[in-house]
């Protein structure tokens, strides 16, 4: 089978790449660096030649609300146009968990415009949802410091390892298309404050932790159903990713 990683070279589809070669396909990892580029097109008509299955997985270089929606608004659009050019089997993109329940994010509707135009190709789709990643709560606390502490909710969270990410997205691309969604989440309920109290403590980062309900996330309203699995009766599927905080945390040293 040929499967085309779009974001291959990045945190997830790098491994994702790796995984399907190690159970024999062959697979193209696609990213600007490699001569692909989803957003102007460039490479993808000869990327997609041949290919079965098409893993979307790219990495939006800014989260201002204008140029993350035209990045995937013009990935998505480019993606399924050369898809049904190729006669690609299965488009399988990465969406987030809770994305339409956070409509004052922009980064979120943007994941939904996505998510609605893959929908809507004609190309057989797998949608998969998938929770925070570990690998990004630091970027998260080191956004909310300010003068050595960092200001955070308390909201409810069920994060997860890339690499339980990066599985996943290969298990779902040998697969049948779904079309429809599976969330895929670790296997703790977690709050977003003491996530970053016990990264510092596993860092040796002096930084304190200061709890503010109001503190939102990414700049949106949230509550303890926004971040977590399990509250879409849409969803087709669910799957657990093995790896607790504690043990990626043992990891990251």
């Amino acid at each position: 089978m040929k499967i085309v990683v779009i974001g291959g070279t990045g945190l997830i589809g790098r491994r994702a790449v790796e995984l399907l070669q190690q159970a024999g396909h062959e697979v193209l990892a696609a990213s600007p660096s490699t001569g692909v580029d989803a957003v102007t097109g460039h490479g993808l008509a000869g990327a997609l030649r041949g290919a079965d299955v098409v893993v979307d997985v790219p990495n939006a270089p800014s989260f201002a609300d204008d140029a993350v929606r035209e990045f995937f608004e013009r990935s998505a659009t480019n993606l399924v146009a050369a898809e049904k050019e190729a006669g690609v089997r299965h488009h399988v993109v990465l969406s987030i968990v809770g994305a339409d329940r956070m409509p004052d994010i922009g980064y979120m509707r943007a994941k939904v415009l996505q998510e609605g135009i893959v929908r809507e190709s004609g190309v057989p789709f797998t949608i998969v949802r998938a929770t925070q990643f570990f690998e990004f709560i630091g970027a998260l606390a080191d956004g909310a410091t300010r003068d050595g502490t960092a200001v955070l909710s308390d909201v409810l969270m069920q994060p997860i390892a890339a690499a339980d990410v990066s599985a996943a997205l290969a298990e779902v691309a040998v697969a049948e298309p779904l079309n429809d969604v599976v969330e895929v989440a670790g296997p703790e309920q977690l709050r977003l404050d003491d996530l970053a109290r016990r990264l510092f403590a596993a860092r040796g980062d002096s930084r304190g932790v200061r709890t503010d309900p109001s503190a939102g996330y990414y700049g949106g309203t949230v509550d303890d159903r926004s971040l977590t699995p399990g509250n879409d009766p849409r969803v087709t599927r669910q799957q657990y990713g093995s790896t607790t905080y504690s043990r990626w945390l043992e990891q990251d040293r």
